[in-house]
């Protein structure tokens, strides 16, 4: 096995160009004699250097507006070789191809084009195919050939050539080659990923996912699995492209609760006022609307006090100084929001295990997005639950309809069961959960064990009732019995939002009649498994 090699012809072709100048000075410092192509050429020759164009090495100029110029045996060649097959050295003698020792080149850049919202040409025109091909030439030839598809490998590059006396080692040539195999499967999966979508295909043949990592996990959901983070390339708010302002790294735990809390909280506009739901094993243990950040705060903590320490909290609005002291009487691990104000992080600073992350918006609750679940041999992929319902779409089945406040609150525990883990019961009362079921085997369970919190919680706050009396119920799916329905109306609950469509749909019914419970259908149901 071929160990280290010296590095003396270098072909740069690049569209992203940061540090291309310190690159190719330093390559040029070294002795290494640089080939490259129109931009790229040009940058470098501005900058003093010596260059040769890729053309002069072809013998044909660049054509079809720059499609065609590396394709071709005197750059492949270069490329493929093998250094120490002697009919490979034959056939590079004979036809005059020179050893290409470097390859530097990062693509066309196709996933901004489409992320800046181009049209379907534009985006055909930046899908690289002379880059791509180069770069998986160099990386099969890896035992030859250092290949770099990305600025931040410069540096190492350079450390590698001064701590191997210009050489590189197989096992660097190695890493770059994985890296490069890495970069343009994710490209492929973007052009792909893209034109499933820009033709309307939901389901294409391959589904490919990618992603650049983010973050080295210390360990996954348990100590024993390593884990990692990547983030998908999207622009979308949330914690993939949070800025973490103090505290230490998040966790897989951290992540993924942070990651539930943010998309509940997002259901609920700041236009219409302020929101604020606390999480704990990515399931809700309080969400609540109010006039005031800290009061929803507040309100939401007052469902389950218990649940709620240790767990993590979203906001939909820019946190200030109240909510932030609010926050810190008890230990919370991650708060995060649209953005903070200066007092509020001041104030957060004094607490420098507790962190803080803001997004600079809210992700669109019903913009398209995909959900992915892995199983055992392959994944399952569905449209994220975007669906939203307003008043009239719901149709009341009972001889009792609703109030306007038991409407309002139906509508708010309807958002919130969304993001609870079946079977979900929610109940809540002026704009705010006080009592949460969620991941029961069974509805009436679920019903059963948010009552029964809601009565501890109003005893540990000194109430005189359950905070479930005079409280709207919503259900994720339809009550299969009654004995759920009743269950809610034995704790207090005057009306009832679930989405119907069980086969005693009519005994339910008649039941919440009997029980004078108001009851609504929203054809619609929220499992989240």
């Amino acid at each position: 096995m071929t160990d280290t090699l010296p590095l003396r012809r270098a072909l740069i072709s690049v569209s992203d160009k940061t540090g291309l100048i310190d690159l190719g000075q330093a390559l040029a410092a070294r002795g290494v004699a640089l080939i490259s192509t129109g931009g790229t050429a040009s940058a470098l020759r501005n900058a003093g250097l010596r260059v040769q164009d890729v053309a002069e090495i072809t013998g044909f100029p660049e054509m079809m507006d720059g499609r065609v110029k590396t394709l071709h045996p005197m750059v492949h060649g270069g490329l493929l070789a093998l250094r120490d097959n002697p009919a490979h050295r034959a056939a590079m003698d004979t036809h005059g191809i020179g050893d290409i020792d470097l390859l530097v080149v990062n693509l066309y850049p196709f996933e901004a084009t489409v992320a800046r919202g181009a049209g379907y040409d534009e985006a055909v025109e930046n899908i690289d195919i002379g880059g791509p091909a180069m770069i998986r030439a160099a990386a099969k030839n890896h035992r030859f050939v250092t290949v770099l598809t990305d600025p931040q490998d410069y540096g190492p590059l350079l450390a590698e050539l001064d701590s191997h006396d210009g050489h590189t080692g197989y096992a660097f040539r190695q890493r770059m080659a994985q890296i490069a195999y890495g970069r343009t499967a994710a490209y492929d999966a973007a052009v792909s990923g893209w034109m499933a979508g820009a033709m309307g295909e939901p389901a294409p043949r391959h589904r490919v996912v990618a992603g650049t990592l983010a973050q080295t996990l210390r360990y996954g959901e348990n100590p024993h699995q390593t884990a990692a983070f990547y983030r998908d390339g999207s622009d979308r708010p949330g914690v993939a492209n949070a800025t973490q302002h103090q505290g230490k790294e998040l966790s897989w735990n951290n992540l993924n609760d942070t990651d539930a809390a943010f998309e509940l909280v997002a259901e609920f506009l700041p236009a219409d006022g302020p929101a604020c739901a606390i999480i704990k094993h990515a399931n809700p243990c309080g969400v609540a609307r109010a006039d005031t950040l800290a009061e929803a705060y507040a309100r939401a903590y007052d469902c389950d006090r218990t649940s709620a320490f240790g767990g993590i909290i979203a906001l939909n609005m820019k946190l200030d100084l109240a909510t932030a002291r609010a926050i810190t009487e008890i230990f919370t691990e991650v708060v995060i929001a649209p953005g903070a104000d200066e007092d509020a992080m001041a104030h957060f600073a004094t607490k420098p295990n507790l962190r803080l992350l803001t997004t600079n918006g809210l992700p669109l609750a019903g913009a398209p997005a995909l959900s992915l679940r892995q199983l055992s041999g392959g994944f399952l992929v569905q449209d994220r639950d975007s669906a939203m319902i307003d008043a009239d779409a719901l149709r009341v089945v009972t001889d009792r309809a609703p109030t306007r406040a038991e409407l309002d609150d139906m509508l708010f525990a309807w958002r919130v069961a969304k993001h609870v883990k079946s079977n979900a019961i929610v109940y809540a009362k002026d704009q705010a959960t006080v009592g949460i079921g969620a991941g029961q085997m069974s509805r009436i369970d679920s019903t059963r064990i948010a009552a029964r919190k809601s009565a501890d919680m109003a005893q540990a706050l000194d109430l005189p009732a359950p905070l479930t009396q005079g409280s709207v119920v919503a259900s994720d799916a339809f009550f299969p019995f009654a004995d759920g329905l009743l269950a809610a109306a034995e704790a207090g609950a005057t009306a009832i939002i679930q989405p119907g469509g069980s086969m005693r749909d009519d005994a339910v019914i008649a039941a919440a009649n009997e029980a004078g419970l108001a009851m609504v259908f929203t054809g619609q149901r929220h499992f989240r498994h």
